[in-house]
């Protein structure tokens, strides 16, 4: 089978049938690899460019063949969807891009930022006078990635100055990649991301979410090499990223070897796959991430169900995408193509599996019920610790019932409900749950991870509200936690709660009394240093008495904040 001729690309309306065949026979020369072009493909190049009153432009591997042959606009060139880069996402793409330019300038801002988004080995251009003539040419290329600016531009030269030893610039330049790429790998066996936030949030709002995102991302055993932000007034739906700063993202991701790509908020599948396609590198936003997290940490039945059937209400949306190259195959108006069976089937199956999950989840949730109906009955009473992300709920449940449940200083390091046994020293048991940590923005397809919590919330008598003291965004942390309670279809707001401030111990004086001040009816303990305890079982004492009282809405107005015993 013959290969395929190739054919010049994009604005070739109104060519002339001897202007195309001169366009074609630009695929058959061989540029040098040392020196820019040769006279004669300059001249050729400049007479064909102003004949035409377009711009042209020539994709050259390395070995100096044409590529691909583009003709634009008099002002621009647009540039196709290139083919995948060589294996490698630290590596240049072993092209460059030699085009025309109608007027005197040389290198444009516009041709940069396709060198950088593209990852170029080099842009050229050269000038074209009024008659047709080659007049000068200038070169713009990156430089090794220890330098402060990323890229070189160099001066113009006259166009029959043609000495420029590109290859040995750009294997000099990939070189020096390599050699930090090979020290990453001796050094470093973690997946390397790089956090982006393109957001109508301010930059400190940002930098914060930012370091949820970086927290989470350490969780799931990624090592995070850098951060992008930008504040837009409106987030595009299609790329999210403009040109220039998509430039910005890519020459940061080969600068810091980064191999994946993680945005704080959810990507619609366009701008996932658009991405994808861009970067040529894995990306996945936060909702994704959290999945990760929570199919990597499930460890009972219920809690690898909840993350399966999450991961398929993610994943399905995003499945047309994943079988592009099929779609095209689809026949005409009311065919079906393979690639529509393809794809149909696939949704099909995660439709039926999903089926089975959720019926699976409902015998496990009628079970559950069993259990709460026998805590009925022996009147044993329950308290639920609710609260953020690694808020220290499994540290304060370990030291109320002298328990060893994993607790690490990581986000939903308890993501499966447990419960243990507490006794006063009047002997009357009573069952203490901890519960998943909640996270601000919860992603719709997560909701379901999180309903056998609010279950578990719902069939307490009190509720205590676990926050981290210590960190800096603890009132946006209990506003969250209050806003997901809040939309639960349970009346969670009528239950006894106490609000209590966690590692207190950790913060300083001027800190304590901010939060004094801000939150007067919380109490500060610290579950590892056991403070405020005494203060802590007396206020469960009478939350569980007036949970069986009528007068559950005065609790949370009943007592200032006192300050922390020990």
């Amino acid at each position: 089978m013959e290969s395929a001729i190739p054919k010049p690309e994009g604005n070739l309306q109104g060519i002339k049938p001897s202007q195309l065949a001169a366009l074609t026979r630009l695929f058959n020369r061989r540029f040098p690899a040392k020196d820019v072009y040769t006279l004669e493909q300059a001249r050729e190049l400049a007479l064909l460019s102003r004949s035409l009153g377009r711009q042209i432009g020539l994709f050259l591997d390395r070995k100096g063949r044409v590529f691909k042959v583009l003709v634009g606009s008099p002002a621009a060139l647009f540039i196709p969807e290139l083919p995948r880069s060589r294996s490698g996402v630290e590596r240049l793409r072993g092209l460059r891009l030699l085009h025309t330019h109608l007027g005197p300038e040389g290198v444009s801002t516009e041709d940069i930022m396709d060198m950088l988004a593209l990852r170029l080995d080099a842009v050229i251009t050269l000038t074209v006078d009024q008659d047709g003539f080659p007049d000068q040419w200038q070169a713009a290329h990156l430089l090794p990635l220890s330098a402060e600016k990323p890229w070189r531009l160099e001066d113009s030269r006259k166009w029959d100055r043609t000495e420029i030893h590109l290859i040995d610039i750009i294997e000099n330049i990939e070189s020096e990649i390599a050699n930090r790429s090979e020290n990453n790998i001796k050094t470093d066996i973690l997946q390397r991301a790089l956090l982006v936030s393109i957001d109508t949030a301010s930059h400190p709002t940002q930098e914060r979410n930012l370091n949820e995102l970086a927290a989470l991302a350490g969780t799931a055993g990624v090592r995070v090499v850098g951060r992008v932000t930008q504040r837009v007034p409106h987030v595009a739906p299609g790329m999210i990223l403009g040109k220039g700063k998509l430039a910005e993202l890519e020459i940061t991701a080969l600068q810091t070897q980064a191999t994946t790509l993680i945005f704080d908020g959810e990507l619609t599948p366009a701008q996932l796959h658009n991405l994808a396609d861009s970067t040529e590198r894995e990306v996945m936003d936060r909702t994704q991430l959290i999945l990760n997290i929570f199919a990597r940490h499930a460890t009972t039945r219920t809690g690898k169900l909840q993350v399966e059937l999450a991961q398929l209400r993610y994943l399905s949306p995003r499945l047309a995408g994943r079988h592009k190259n099929m779609d095209s195959l689809m026949g005409g108006i009311g065919g079906r193509g393979p690639g529509e069976t393809k794809l149909e089937t696939e949704r099909r199956r995660f439709r039926e599996r999903a089926a089975r999950i959720r019926g699976e989840l409902e015998r496990i949730t009628r079970r559950h019920l069993v259990t709460k109906r026998r805590r009925i009955r022996n009147d044993m009473p329950v308290i639920a610790l609710v609260g953020y992300t690694n808020a220290g709920k499994t540290s304060l449940l370990n030291t109320l019932t002298q328990s060893d449940c994993l607790a690490e200083n990581k986000l939903f390091a308890t993501l499966d409900p447990t419960t243990r046994r507490l006794r006063f020293p009047e002997e009357r048991p009573f069952i203490v749950a901890d519960t998943v940590g909640f996270i601000r923005n919860l992603p719709k397809d997560l909701k379901e991870i999180f309903k056998v919590t609010l279950e578990e919330l719902h069939g307490a008598d009190m509720l205590l509200h676990v926050a981290d003291a210590s960190h800096p965004d603890v009132l946006q942390q209990i506003a969250a936690v209050e806003d997901i309670l809040a939309e639960s279809e349970t009346e969670l707001g009528n239950k006894p709660t106490l609000l209590l401030l966690n590692k207190w111990d950790a913060l300083k004086p001027a800190g304590k009394a901010e939060l004094a001040d801000r939150l007067p009816r919380a109490l500060p303990i610290s579950a590892v240093l056991k403070e405020g305890f005494a203060a802590l079982l007396e206020e469960i004492d009478y939350g569980l008495a007036l949970a069986q009282s009528t007068a559950q809405r005065s609790f949370l107005s009943r007592r200032p904040l006192r300050e922390a015993h020990g």
